[in-house]
């Protein structure tokens, strides 16, 4: 599949001053596509904080570096508004690790997973459902950099705004296909397993008709 990159402008955050002039600019948009990074770790026990908040429109998009700027006022008023619905992908799991950084109220989101099962899709991963939606690849090769580096690296800044900005198109998608129906769901059988138990599974594909 040909791969997917933000085509938009990516600003990169590293100040309180920065964040609320971003923040307010964000809560002007109507819909909000968000994601998180963290550095991983390697050694066991060991965990690090988030990173990064990636919050996209649909030709900008703010990376706030929260190792930097930690969770700052402004960060808050934006994870507290509900001026715009605000989109995410496995949405809980990033709540509940912006939370070790500090209190706030959740407030407007939309969790892609929650409604995805409405299609009768299984597999909701954000790379596998952009494939399914639209025929097309999001590298997931950035995942396992160093989040916390000195500065962001080209590739680390278009990974991490592409997966907030795919929120808010498979969002759009989601919408449009359950209201019209124009999908068709396929069962397609993976690859036999190639260890000894060759054991194979079922994915949940879903594809637009004609």
């Amino acid at each position: 599949m040909p791969r997917i990159v933000f085509p938009g402008r990516k600003v990169v955050i590293i100040s309180q001053r920065e964040a609320e002039k971003a923040v307010d600019y964000l809560l002007s948009q109507p819909m909000l596509g968000f994601d998180t990074e963290t550095r991983p770790s390697f050694k066991k026990g060991c965990s690090h904080k988030v990173a990064l908040l990636q919050v996209s429109t649909y030709d900008t998009c703010f990376l706030f570096r929260l190792n930097r700027i930690g969770l700052c006022p402004a960060v808050i008023r934006l994870m507290e508004s509900t001026s715009a619905k605000k989109i995410g992908l496995s949405w809980k799991d990033d709540l509940a690790a912006l939370h070790r950084r500090g209190d706030f109220d959740s407030s407007g989101f939309i969790d892609l997973q929650d409604h995805m099962s409405e299609l009768g899709i299984v597999d909701k991963s954000l790379a596998k459902l952009y494939a399914n939606f639209f025929g097309e690849r999001i590298s997931k090769r950035e995942q396992l950099s160093n989040w916390e580096a000195d500065v962001l690296s080209e590739k680390q800044q278009n990974y991490a705004a592409t997966d907030a900005w795919a929120c808010l198109k498979l969002y759009d998608e989601y919408v449009r296909l359950k209201e019209t129906g124009d999908y068709q769901l396929v069962v397609v059988p993976e690859p036999e397993a190639t260890n000894t138990e060759n054991i194979s599974t079922d994915e949940e594909n879903i594809s637009k008709e004609g």
